[in-house]
């Protein structure tokens, strides 16, 4: 048997918690845009104006296995009007994402702290919590499939692992 690792979404309270606790607009940028979209720490970090798609409140991504070859996925992921309103005023401003993914870590694990949130929190978890809470809302499984750039199935299963904690909420 193959041990595999599970990420523990974070539940809605502390989703909010961790919005909530957000100091500036570099900060909201990258926990809603995480938290929004799904998106990879990767994918965010090499975002530029010329993927956000305004009319159709949509980012086209790159997705993992890189812009060249094969192994390129490309997909189209929906954005809030929160972080539509927050790309639009960076990207006015700025053509390249303001940092890279290991200081994106970094500012995710200290607005953690300030939330009070005790359990690891990096991007990855916020991309399983977003996975997570978008199920909870009535999002069909293929649908966040398609958002997260999955080609299999059992792929985004993974990503909507229910603690007994989240069953108990139901």
């Amino acid at each position: 048997m193959v041990y595999q690792y599970v990420r523990e979404p974070l539940r809605s309270e502390e989703a909010d918690r961790l919005c909530q606790a957000c100091e500036t607009v570099q900060e909201k940028l990258i926990v809603w845009t995480l938290l929004d979209t799904g998106l990879r720490v990767s994918e965010l970090c090499g975002l530029t104006p010329q993927q956000i798609l305004w009319q159709q409140k949509a980012i086209r991504v790159s997705g993992k296995g890189g812009p060249y070859g094969k192994k390129s996925k490309k997909r189209v992921v929906p954005m809030s009007k929160r972080v539509q309103t927050l790309l639009e005023h960076y990207f006015a401003i700025h053509n390249a994402w303001p940092v890279g993914i290991r200081q994106v870590q970094k500012i995710i694990k200290q607005i953690a702290n300030t939330a009070k949130i005790t359990q690891e929190v990096s991007p990855h978890v916020l991309r399983h919590t977003f996975a997570t809470l978008a199920l909870q809302k009535g999002i069909s499984l293929a649908s966040v499939q398609k958002i997260l750039g999955h080609d299999r199935l059992m792929t985004t299963a993974i990503y909507l692992n229910f603690t007994d904690a989240h069953v108990m909420e139901e």
